[in-house]
């Protein structure tokens, strides 16, 4: 018999019994709380609730700790690649050698979207965010491969898996060409994952394309440091979605959506807008003042889960020196108000008794730039990446049992029962 914990309610107590993970804090399984009692639990933002169980990922924000599957984000960043990590996520261990091989060749034999699909940009404005085409393009992909939507179908759900990690380079590589009014570049089977996007991205017809190994390598890691991050605002829209019975790309364009908003996929936007906006080391102290008299945000800095430094920013702060100095701008003075400021922020004790430290999005606004993608297309990198990670979570739902459609409960506080007035007895 586990540990129980008791509410007691309007002279009601219920036993509601104590669950626990392999690691992590102790769960209160309330399923039964409602029925025993009456009484729901309120929970804005659901910062103390656990929708689901999981096998995928494990953060301890304590301790600055991420895990994929078990293994340590650092580990991976440094020794995987995205593809591999892919495979990790969706599958739930390493590949050996034959079974990534297999995985390769599948999901590069998948990477060409239907010819007829490359009419939906020419209905975008020119001037359309590629946020926008994306949440279009994804939402489309059902009505092209509705051989692979039946969520009950578990080779179906795997084919679905594939394309989707498969068909999103290509498609944000398009969304990022139509904004750019280029034409489209194919992919290539002979390039790896990250390479092959990068080529679809900045080669044009001028003039030949040569990959950099450098930069490659970088987009890589940046797409493994963003793959999965637990139950947050998007996987859990797209766990939501799914529970309805709704088909992946469906899911995973709602995914999209929730990722547009500001305080999620566009915070290495605004962190590197923050930036721009010191403009030089000499304007960091007056700024950090104003932070303090909270007359500033510090943005890229602070997260909801993490009161210590987050792994991804480490990886990430190694990754942006290694790719400003394979472009030429490792003197960007944007670089060093960032060294200045997390130098400061890390010592400063405003600062360390409220654990802001950097996070990922800190340095990832800098190292895209230094890429060549204009800010609009952080978001859209960042549901590339994360593609993989509401795929796997989705898969897993659907697999998972004791699921049910989605339905939170509220606390009403509208007016009370009344009724109705004819419009011409109203004063």
């Amino acid at each position: 018999m586990g540990d129980t914990a008791k509410i007691s309610v309007e002279g009601k107590t219920v036993e509601l019994p104590v669950l626990r993970g392999t690691d992590g804090p102790a769960v209160v399984d309330i399923r039964k709380l409602y029925a025993e009692s009456d009484v729901f639990t309120y929970d804005p933002g659901f910062t103390s609730t656990a929708s689901c169980e999981s096998k995928i990922t494990f953060i301890d924000g304590d301790k600055g700790i991420l895990l994929h599957r078990g293994y340590p984000i650092d580990q991976l960043a440094e020794k995987s690649t995205f593809l591999e990590v892919c495979y990790l996520l969706l599958n739930g261990d390493l590949p050996n050698a034959k079974e990534f091989e297999a995985f390769d060749n599948t999901i590069t034999n998948h990477t060409m979207v239907h010819d007829q699909f490359d009419r939906f940009f020419n209905g975008f404005r020119r001037d359309a965010h590629p946020m926008a085409i994306m949440v279009g393009a994804v939402g489309a992909l059902s009505a092209f491969y509705y051989d692979s939507a039946n969520i009950d179908d578990p080779q179906q759900r795997i084919i679905s898996s594939h394309r989707l990690i498969a068909k999103m380079p290509t498609i944000a590589a398009r969304a990022f060409k139509y904004f750019r009014g280029q034409p489209f570049v194919y992919p290539r089977n002979e390039l790896s994952y990250s390479e092959n996007f990068l080529r679809m991205c900045f080669s044009v017809p001028a003039e030949d394309w040569k990959p950099n190994p450098v930069l490659t390598r970088a987009m890589d890691r940046i797409f493994i440091l963003h793959a999965d991050h637990e139950q947050n605002a998007s996987t859990s829209t797209v766990r939501l979605a799914g529970s309805s019975g709704a088909n992946p790309f469906a899911c995973i364009a709602a995914g999209i959506a929730c990722l547009w908003g500001p305080s999620h996929g566009g915070a290495n936007e605004e962190a590197l807008n923050m930036l721009a906006e010191i403009g030089t080391v000499d304007r960091i102290p007056e700024y950090v003042q104003g932070v303090k008299d909270r007359k500033y945000r510090l943005m890229g800095f602070g997260h909801r889960v993490y009161k210590n430094y987050d792994p991804r920013a480490k990886v990430m702060q190694q990754t942006c020196h290694e790719v400003l100095a394979e472009v030429g701008h490792s003197d960007d003075p944007l670089l060093k108000v960032a060294m200045e400021l997390e130098k400061i922020a890390l010592n400063d004790p405003y600062f360390v008794e409220r654990k802001l430290y950097p996070n990922v999005d800190f340095y990832s606004g800098i190292t895209l730039r230094a890429l060549g993608f204009p800010p609009e297309m952080f978001t859209v990198l960042f549901a590339l990446a994360r593609t993989v990670g509401w795929i796997s979570q989705w898969k897993e739902m659907i697999e998972d049992p004791s699921q049910k459609i989605g339905r939170p409960r509220q606390i009403y506080t509208g007016a009370a029962a009344r009724d109705y007035v004819p419009l011409d007895k109203r004063g």
